[in-house]
Formats: C-alpha cells, sequence, structure tokens
C-alpha cells in the first residue's frame, strides 16, 4: 500500500455495507470451517440477516 492509498474497511458478509471502525460491529472465524473470518454490521446483527461463508458455504442466522 502506498502512502496516497487509504485502508480498505472491512465488508459486512450479510449487506457487504464497509463496516466503519467505530460501528459496533463484530467478526469470528465461520463456526464450520474456520478458515474465513465472517463480519457481522451492527444493523445485520440485530435483524438477524443471513450470511454465508464464502469457503464452505455455511449459512449462519
Amino acid at each position: 500500500m502506498s502512502a496516497t492509498e487509504a485502508p480498505s474497511l472491512p465488508l459486512c458478509s450479510s449487506c457487504r455495507k464497509p463496516i466503519d471502525p467505530h460501528e459496533h460491529a463484530v467478526k469470528f472465524p465461520c463456526p464450520n470451517c474456520g478458515k474465513v473470518i465472517i463480519w457481522r454490521c451492527e444493523i445485520c446483527r440485530e435483524l438477524a440477516k443471513p450470511y454465508a461463508c464464502p469457503s464452505c458455504g455455511f449459512t449462519g442466522p
């Protein structure tokens, strides 16, 4: 990354929205395979929107 590039923000695994560093989001390894970090934004957590692991296809609440 060069000095002029901004660091990229993680994306919510449900809605694909960039997650702000000050947001009440969570990250955790896939409960099934553990190979991928799942990110959940505050809104998707509250609404229990589904997510899918891109590695194994596991779907969660």
